[in-house]
């Protein structure tokens, strides 16, 4: 985002997300958790910065670093004051813990079923769950340790209006465990039985002071944990003012397992025989013994993250910063949150810290500070590739198998860190991390907001489009020796054959499912929701290709894999070039796109989903509140090759008195913004004619004077019309005259009509008019203000028209999806009435920025992810002290950014009440920053307009994919005073009218004079534009000139009661009654609605006065 004053922000959260604590593994004992800072033993470290290859640079200004440096301050929060209390109930807690009495050994079933019957408490096996044959016995002891963990006493927690966590980890004695029960889920049948006798003894003791249930660690069903809260007694206390949740971690001692048997490669679930007694070949589980290692490794990292700390000073506030950065992408620990969160994080940078880089050196200096730790992290998962190449942190034999999934081994523990990534989520991180790797190497533009601020996980600002599958009913998954879940499993499923289906179509694709659940202690987990969420990011350049091209025939094997894949849809083709290939051939269908049929034909295919009851698509749904843009594509296209015929049938003319030097087009239509596309034929011209400007070789015979120069323009457009209806029958031309009352403006137009009704109307452009003006505006003895006027005019329309439409044109071709966003965005405008005080230019602008500066993302790569966020950055824009800025070549320097800055800020003091300029839009064609927003629109609309924007924004937060895109578009009208409703004749195009007199007589397919008369008539506007000329000060109104029928008003602050004056703006009358009303008058709102329903005659259907 643009350079802005440093102020204070508030991050942008959720308050419904469920909070969770991701970094459950460093711990400290009792008695520091809330005592000690272990900041407070840092020690002052230098070291080279050389050795470490990331983020060896600092901060890229300073006015980053004081952003970072305030926002460190007001995340963290005051741990004496809100947490402080807390440390009494930890003490109690454990106190109580310790207290429990012992359980002697019994069967697993009796021992069961004891705890349900008299303490009502279910034991929370995991699947699968222990049956009726098995031998061993459990039994509850006295824990070896009772020791806090995670982001409390490391002191890396921030603000949050919504719950904090802390963990307590809560160690079984190795005096109830066996050496063989890291097999066979043995040790989790274990744990889940010892948490369920925690449990029963807390809620014993204290049944009031607690509210218990529970819930999987991070959605791993193998780590159930008891959450604790205050309990419902009604009465606060220190605990629920705190607003804070504990979590009970039963965990293992540590080096109890060896790390030999839990090494990725080896095998913890022995495969039972088949039914004939084969024996069935063991495979490798890796989770489960990532899961064991989790148990197990507590303490290892309680001393790994706080070496780190006395180690790196910047070590805390990295993490804060990290943890900021994942809360605001969405990522966290937990499985269905991508599993990496804080303390995948922490545990990294701590090990970068000592190894990862190139020949097993360090990856990051102990000597930087938090922001080069910062982005030392960003910068390593954004250039590491940890599937093809995993990260082996000194780390012996036997080595790492190769996996599909990311691998960060950490030796001395024996424990991959990234154990729950999926393919997909690790995916995600890595391109995250590459777009904040940009980010933050981005020297000429702020981008602190975009990240650490903005808030981006929104599936509809984040994907293209998003699939909702319900998998209760698929087929095909694989069965699995590794512990997995069925929804991994089926995620997993999901992401590899839309993978292989779409290929370079999309450039993400990310599978999500829900797996944060709590129950009851007396209750059974339950069974996990079937839905499925697939978000999917598209290339625009490929998502609409008709044809798939497969394996050459002659490569058998490819060929054979290729059918199987795509069953009867796959067929042998012979191509122009002669090859002979397998392929794929779509068309795409009024009710289904060419992605969705790709969509439902392969999941139907290979997991047995049903299209019609088991997916459901978001996202193509914007697209339909605009024409199909294939042939929205063309018709800009033809009306171009139109133009270019114009063109040179011009350049082709030889009796204009001066050299053609080039025609520019400045319409909409001619650079693919215009909110409808060119719909015109022989018998209903181009509505709207498009404009084009002519200029001629420099020339001495032109007049010196202005309004002499706009006379002789005359004279060139009607000897152009002339010449060209002489020489080509397939023009007519007329003259038009415009600016009647303002003789320093352009004076006249020539609307040029081919046969196939595209229209063009062309103003003549003589730089000479430049000179001339500035120096009237110079002069003392002329019309200053009229010339300053007329000069402002000619640089709009003259200067920087010509240059923006290049420009647009330009980018609509980089960017195909640019130029549906434009008018997704025009039509957003014009559906509130705001569209006719704001010149369209501007609104381009804004979309603009979304696609050239498009962090905290990728650009657009839909209509609908364009729209959205263009929608937020109106909705955040400070336009009061932050300008528009739009770098088209990606050429400006961080100089200009700071002069433009400094030129609003001139602005503001001459003008702070900004009765002339509002917005401040400035580009690298134009850094005054005033050219399209001069005059208007007026402070009231701009803040009407972000009002709008966030209202929008909060409508698509609170209904998230249930968002129905139409309502964005509906007009709140209750908040204007008076309506005026006009008849659908003039509101609307007159089109319909002559479109049924061609229906009857098709033999008469030629234009006739009434066809033209309607081109670019407009009485609806030219009414609302002479109501604003007679009542701008006492009415502010409001009109969708593309659509609607009505124009809505509200009331000037100007017209209240007021003492009689001479001359007075308004029409007005005499307030009757007492000494307080006397010589008072009020606006008479009868008399001018009566005058402005005269001047409407006929137009004007109905009027209705609200306020």
């Amino acid at each position: 985002m643009e350079p802005q004053t440093t102020k204070r922000r508030k991050l942008d959260t959720t308050a419904e997300m469920p909070q969770t604590s991701d970094d459950s593994n460093p711990s400290v004992p009792m008695g520091a958790a809330a005592t000690q800072n272990p900041a407070a033993t840092m020690k002052s470290h230098k070291s080279s910065s050389a050795a470490a290859p990331f983020a060896g640079d600092a901060y890229n200004s300073s006015l980053f670093k004081l952003q970072v440096e305030e926002m460190l301050v007001e995340v963290k929060p005051n741990y004496a004051k809100r947490l402080g209390p807390v440390g009494n109930v930890l003490r109690k807690l454990k106190t109580l813990i310790e207290a429990i009495p012992d359980r002697e050994e019994m069967p697993f079933h009796e021992a069961t079923k004891v705890l349900l019957k008299t303490d009502r408490v279910t034991v929370p096996f995991p699947e699968p769950r222990p049956d009726k044959t098995t031998a061993y016995k459990l039994a509850y002891a006295k824990p070896s340790n009772v020791n806090v963990v995670g982001s409390y006493p490391l002191k890396t927690m921030e603000k949050a209006d919504s719950t904090m966590v802390i963990d307590m980890v809560v160690t079984i004695p190795a005096s109830i465990l066996q050496e063989k029960d890291y097999l066979n889920y043995r040790y989790f049948y274990k744990r889940a039985y010892y948490l369920a006798c925690i449990a029963a003894g807390l809620q014993n003791e204290e049944e009031e002071s607690f509210d218990l249930s529970m819930e999987n660690l991070h959605g791993n069903d193998l780590q159930p944990v008891l959450v604790v809260k205050p309990g419902k007694s009604g009465e606060p206390t220190e605990f629920s003012k705190s607003r804070c949740e504990i979590r009970i971690i039963p965990a293992c001692p540590k080096g109890f397992f060896a790390d030999s048997k839990l090494h990725p490669a080896k095998n913890s679930i022995r495969p039972k025989a088949g039914p004939t007694g084969e024996t069935v070949a063991s495979a490798p589980t890796p989770f489960y013994n990532a899961t064991l290692q989790v148990e197990c490794n507590h303490e290892a990292y309680l001393k790994l993250l706080h070496q780190t700390v006395k180690s790196a000073e910047g070590f805390v506030d990295a993490c804060v910063l990290g943890r900021i950065w994942l809360r605001q992408r969405g990522f966290g620990s937990s499985v269905s949150d991508g599993g990496f969160g804080n303390f995948e994080w922490a545990a990294l940078t701590a090990l970068l810290l000592q190894g990862g880089g190139p020949k097993g050196r360090k990856a990051l200096s102990p000597g930087y500070n938090s922001y080069q730790l910062f982005k030392g992290m960003v910068q390593y998962l954004a250039t590491s590739n940890m599937v093809a190449t995993p990260t082996l942190i000194q780390s012996g034999e036997p080595p790492v198998p190769k996996s599909h999934l990311p691998t960060f081994y950490d030796g001395p523990r024996g424990h991959n860190v990234l154990f729950k990534m999926s393919a997909s989520s690790y995916d995600m991180l890595r391109q995250e991390a590459q777009v904040s790797l940009a980010m933050l190497n981005d020297e000429v533009f702020d981008q602190f907001e975009a990240t650490f601020i903005l808030k981006k996980d929104n599936p509809l600002q984040q994907f293209d489009s998003v699939i909702k599958i319900d998998g209760s009913s698929a087929t095909g998954t694989i069965s699995h020796q590794d512990h997995r879940s069925n929804n991994w499993l089926l995620s997993s499923k999901i992401f590899n054959v839309l993978k292989e289906a779409l290929g370079d179509r999309v450039k993400l694709i990310h599978v999500k499912f829900d797996d944060h659940s709590r129950w009851k202690t007396k209750s059974s987990p339950p069974s996990p929701s079937p839905h499925i969420q697939v978000g999917l990011v598209f290339d625009p350049e490929h998502i609409h290709r008709a044809v798939d091209h497969g394996p050459a025939a002659e490569d058998k094997k490819a060929a054979e894999t290729f059918r199987n894949f795509w069953g009867n849809k796959s067929e042998l083709r012979r191509f122009k070039d002669g090859s002979i290939l397998e392929s794929l051939v779509w068309t795409k269908t009024p009710n289904a796109s060419i992605f969705e049929q790709i969509i439902a034909y392969i999941l139907n295919r290979h997991i047995g989903l049903n299209p019609n009851r088991d997916l459901s698509i978001v996202g193509d749904s914007f697209d339909a509140l605009l024409p199909d843009s294939v042939s929205d594509t063309a018709a800009f296209t033809s009306l171009k090759e139109s133009f270019k015929t114009l063109e040179q049938s011009i350049r082709d003319l030889e009796q204009i008195p001066l050299q053609l030097k080039q025609l520019s087009p400045i319409g909409a239509q001619l650079r693919s913004s215009f909110i409808n596309a060119p719909d015109y034929g022989p018998r209903n011209p181009l509505r709207y004619p498009a404009e084009v400007l002519i200029a001629f070789e420099g020339s001495g015979r032109w007049p010196d004077d202005v309004v002499a120069i706009q006379r002789t323009k005359v004279a060139f457009l009607i000897k152009i019309g002339e010449l060209l209806e002489l020489t080509s029958q397939r023009y007519k031309a007329k003259l038009g005259l415009e600016n009647n009352d303002e003789p320093l403006l352009n004076y006249a137009f020539l609307d040029i009509t081919e046969p196939s009704g595209a229209v063009f109307r062309l103003r003549i452009h003589n730089d000479r008019e430049q000179t001339l003006l500035e120096n009237q505006v110079k002069s003392k003895s002329s019309d200053a203000h009229s010339a300053i006027a007329a000069l402002a005019q000619y640089k709009y329309m003259f200067l920087q028209l010509p240059l923006h439409t290049q420009s647009v044109a330009t980018h609509c071709t980089r960017f195909p999806l640019l130029s549906p966003t434009m008018r997704l965005v025009k039509k957003w405008f014009s559906a509130h009435m705001l569209s006719t005080h704001f010149r369209e230019e501007l609104i381009e602008l804004l979309v603009i920025r979304t696609f050239l500066q498009p962090y905290p993302w990728r650009a657009p790569s839909s209509s609908m992810t364009g729209f959205l966020r263009t929608l937020q950055f109106i909705a955040r824009w400070d336009w009061r002290n932050t300008p528009l800025i739009v770098d088209f070549g990606g050429i400006m320097t961080s100089k200009e950014i700071s002069a433009i800055n400094v030129r609003l800020e001139a602005w503001r003091e001459v003008d702070p009440g900004m009765n002339r300029v509002v917005l401040f839009a400035a580009t690298n064609h134009d850094v005054s920053g005033t050219t399209f927003t001069n005059g208007m629109p007026s402070k009231v609309v701009a803040s009407r307009m972000t009002a709008l924007a966030r209202s929008a924004c909060k409508l698509l937060k609170e209904e998230g994919l249930q968002l129905d895109p139409k309502t964005l578009f509906v007009p709140s009208l209750g908040d204007y005073d008076f309506m005026i409703y006009l008849s659908p004749k003039f509101a609307g195009s007159r089109r319909g009218k002559r479109d049924a007199r061609a229906g009857k007589f098709k033999n008469l397919d030629i234009q006739t004079e009434e066809d033209l008369f309607y081109v670019g008539y407009e009485p609806a506007r030219l009414y609302v534009e002479e109501l604003r000329a007679l009542y701008t000060t006492t009415m502010v109104l409001f009109h969708d000139e593309s659509s609607s029928n009505v124009i809505a008003g509200i009331w000037s602050p100007q017209t209240a009661t007021r003492a009689f004056k001479v001359n007075m703006p308004y029409a007005t009358k005499a307030l009757g009654g007492g000494e307080e009303t006397a010589g008072q008058v009020a606006i008479d709102k009868d008399a001018i609605m009566s005058e402005m329903a005269r001047l409407g005659g006929d137009m004007v259907f109905k009027i209705e006065m609200r306020r």
